[in-house]
């Protein structure tokens, strides 16, 4: 399963060791980080890799469960409505019907196929 998210990784091909991963919705769209969309971008979450060391108060298993218990498990659908005025943080999110405003950062750890309209940077 870590071999699907290769090509999201920091360039080496392969997961930062110990990263959480979550989810084996596989789809033929091409794949991208929820961070890394643009406002107006639209996708299916396809899984959750959260990357241990980042800029995180708590870990990645952590940032893993809470993201799943706000709704954001694979095949949902997700569309960025707002990114905030100061380097595009935080963001407002349509997660199916709920709304939903987070950092870039732990956006960051929500891989979405891409193919759906979304527009990455």
């Amino acid at each position: 399963m870590r071999e699907l998210f290769a090509s999201l990784t920091d360039g080496d091909g392969a997961l930062p060791a110990g990263a959480a991963l979550s989810g084996a919705f596989v789809t033929d769209e091409p794949h991208t980080r929820l961070g890394a969309m643009r406002r107006g971008a639209k996708g299916v979450i396809v899984g959750i890799a959260a990357r241990p060391g980042r800029a995180h108060v708590i870990d990645a298993h952590e940032l893993e469960r809470r993201l799943l218990e706000m709704g954001f498990v694979e095949g949902a659908h997700v569309e960025i409505l707002h990114e905030g005025p100061i380097g595009r943080d935080p963001i407002a999110v349509k997660l199916d019907d709920t709304r939903i405003a987070l950092r870039r950062d732990d956006a960051n750890a929500i891989i979405i196929a891409a193919g759906k309209g979304a527009q990455a940077e």
